[in-house]
């Protein structure tokens, strides 16, 4: 989604400061599709400001969650009394070279995806980034914990179709564990050369 500055909210221009060109076009797509996503809420005029830890300050009736790669955008919203927490990515397919798997795959995966053939290394791998990242989303809106890629694994599927589920699993203690039961199921979804992940915690 193209992102044209002087769409914003005055008090969510505020937050560019000096960012670049493409920092501008990002921040800003994210914005308009958080407004849309809101006003099916019947939230309308609202300014997402920034929370210190720079997360978006979502209206209390709800939650929501803002992604954005290399173009693309794109956000989600719920209600809050359905849902604790949100995370929300998208990744394109190919980005996820083999140089940084192991910065964000487990051995385990990372020899599973060394395994499998292209076109498959490619997707898999965009799927495991974009599964851990969405998850990640979702839990610190709980925890306010951060994580590193090391902290869930993703359990590895014997095939996999273009949109399904996925389950995440810790490898370590993290504070999640004392809020929500394991494992994690999130769903995924490729439109051509992207994958678009999300991850919810009911509410309780």
């Amino acid at each position: 989604m193209a992102g044209d500055p002087s769409l914003l909210f005055p008090d969510e221009a505020r937050y560019l400061g000096r960012a670049v060109a493409k920092r501008t076009r990002e921040f800003t797509a994210g914005r308009l599709c958080a407004r849309r996503a809101l006003a099916e809420f019947g939230v309308t005029g609202y300014p997402l400001r920034m929370n210190r830890d720079r997360r978006p300050r979502w209206p209390a009736p709800v939650i929501g969650s803002i992604t954005h790669t290399d173009g693309m955008s794109g956000a989600v919203v719920a209600c809050r009394k359905h849902y604790r927490a949100i995370g929300l990515d998208m990744e394109i397919v190919g980005r996820v070279t083999p140089e940084i798997w192991p910065v964000i795959c487990t051995p385990v995966e990372t020899a599973w995806l060394a395994a499998l053939r292209q076109p498959e290394q490619d997707r898999c791998a965009a799927l495991i980034f974009s599964a851990k990242e969405s998850f990640y989303k979702c839990q610190y809106g709980v925890t306010r914990q951060w994580l590193e890629f090391d902290a869930v694994t993703l359990d590895l599927p014997s095939n996999y179709a273009s949109a399904g589920c996925f389950v995440l699993r810790p490898r370590m203690k993290i504070a999640l564990l004392e809020h929500d039961a394991r494992p994690w199921v999130g769903r995924y979804e490729f439109h051509g050369s992207l994958v678009v992940t999300g991850v919810v915690l009911e509410a309780r």
